[in-house]
């Protein structure tokens, strides 16, 4: 069992020793230390094994002390009390204000901590390329509009909520901090690299944790088939000054695959797409090692589809109602989108509904519509798994068809033009950084894409 590991020390020196009177303050010692061998594939750094490790080990672990939050900062007490000023859509913004606070901090305890952060002025996310190289390289895979979101609510955000509350405590936050720039580049940093505990069974029905920022963790990249994971416990204060503390004091990182000596330790951040990893972390993997990658496809875009194959205004009346509909049902939405994996529809039972009202015969929906919907009564060749799909009905088939068609009108390029880049090696390395990151996102879903044209031709 993990919590019953040997205590290696199979990803580097982790702190003061048994004998460490301050496991703290040695953990995060070490965390500075550790940024003299930044090496690593997407970040430009990452975390390598100096001895083999077996699956269940573990690698480090994380002193709850540590961890760097809105309840751990030194203005933690004055961020809960002003609680529901700092309210916002994000809900970052106690966070974001413990970093500002920190970094500026002569005496912050995680300021060996904040020695291993990258450079804030060179951060990769689609938020800080120019606009029209947003729009150029990434059109079609819905990162542009993302990212306007994103920027649209951190200014706002900054100047509504951050600023004012850093302006009234003029002693905590000096000038340099009071800077939306520095904003923004925290906010990608929290983006990327911050950590939201999960609730437990029973707390299901609370408000999410707040994220928090956990030293060490944070320097694993990500992989889809990565080899190491994040262990949480119930906080526990116990007793000791061991650096290796009891574990329901600390989080830990252990292995879940053999990682042989010298190679590199990954994380997962969760079961992410190549447009998410993108706009959300600065990278992507590339194809096909994404096993989690998607593809998109806009609910409007479906009601598009559908009402081309309208000739008569009654008929586009009837479509729209069959749309409000499915909206009273909670199926789809203006601003919504259906998911479509390699091999699953991750929106199985929206698509399938879609498809089923939007194609039924007009005097079977008004008798549907009276029902209210079908209830449990769905039928196992309506079923949308990717393997089903070539045997659904006709019309439906059509739909999706006609679906995809406009999808892939969206993006600037075709799928042969992307073949060609990526097929030509010497073409590919001449493309800039972020041209072949952007690249392997189009080709990515466009694969995705042309896989449903074949399976409903």
């Amino acid at each position: 069992m993990a919590t019953q590991a040997k205590r290696r020390r199979v990803a580097g020196p982790v702190g003061g020793g048994d004998a460490d009177p301050d496991p703290v303050a040695g953990f995060l010692s070490w965390c500075g230390q550790v940024a003299v061998s930044r090496q690593g594939t997407v970040a430009g750094y990452g975390m390598v094994a100096r001895e083999s490790v077996q699956p269940g080990e573990l690698l480090f672990a994380v002193p709850r002390a540590a961890l760097l939050s809105q309840h751990t900062c030194s203005i933690g007490g004055l961020l809960e009390r002003e609680r529901g000023a700092l309210q916002s859509q994000s809900g970052w913004v106690p966070l974001l204000l413990a970093l500002l606070h920190e970094l500026q901090a002569p005496a912050s305890p995680w300021s060996p901590y904040f020695a291993l952060w990258p450079e804030l002025g060179r951060l990769e996310h689609p938020m800080f390329w120019p606009e029209e190289e947003r729009r150029r390289l990434l059109q079609g895979t819905g990162v542009p509009e993302a990212v306007e979101k994103d920027l649209a609510n951190i200014r706002s955000e900054y100047y509504s909520i951050v600023l004012p509350f850093m302006e009234a405590h003029p002693d905590l936050f000096s000038p340099r901090v009071r800077s939306l720039e520095l904003y923004r580049q925290l906010v990608a940093l929290v983006m990327a690299y911050s950590f939201q505990e999960p609730l437990e069974e029973e707390e299901d029905e609370k408000e999410p944790n707040s994220p928090l920022m956990v030293p060490a963790a944070d320097i694993l990249n990500h992989l889809a088939n990565h080899n190491a994971n994040l262990e949480y416990s119930p906080a526990f204060v116990g007793p000791g000054p061991s650096f290796f503390l009891p574990p329901q004091n600390c989080l830990r990182m252990v292995a879940t695959q053999p990682i042989p000596k010298g190679h590199e330790i990954f994380n997962t951040y969760g079961q992410m797409a190549n447009w998410q990893l993108i706009h959300m972390y600065g990278f992507v993997e590339p194809y096909p090692d994404n096993t989690d990658d998607t593809a998109d496809i806009q609910m409007v875009t479906v009601r598009e589809a559908a009402l081309q194959g309208t000739k008569a205004e009654a008929e586009r009346l009837l479509l729209y109602e069959r749309w409000d509909f499915l909206c009273k049902l909670e199926m789809v939405g203006e601003e919504g989108a259906f998911v479509i994996g390699r091999e699953e529809v991750l929106t199985e039972e929206e698509l399938t509904s879609t498809l089923k009202v939007l194609c039924m015969p007009a005097e079977e929906f008004r008798e549907f519509k009276e029902k209210d919907g079908w209830g449990d009564n769905k039928r196992e060749e309506d079923s949308l798994t990717i393997t089903n799909i070539p045997n659904l009905k006709a019309s439906w088939k059509q739909l999706l068809r006609d679906s995809v068609l406009l999808t892939l009108q969206t993006y600037a390029t075709d799928l042969k033009s992307e073949q060609d880049l990526l097929s030509n090696k010497e073409v590919y390395t001449k493309l800039s950084w972020r041209e072949q990151q952007a690249l392997q996102v189009r080709y990515g879903q466009k694969m995705i894409l042309h896989q449903l044209l074949e399976l409903t031709s």
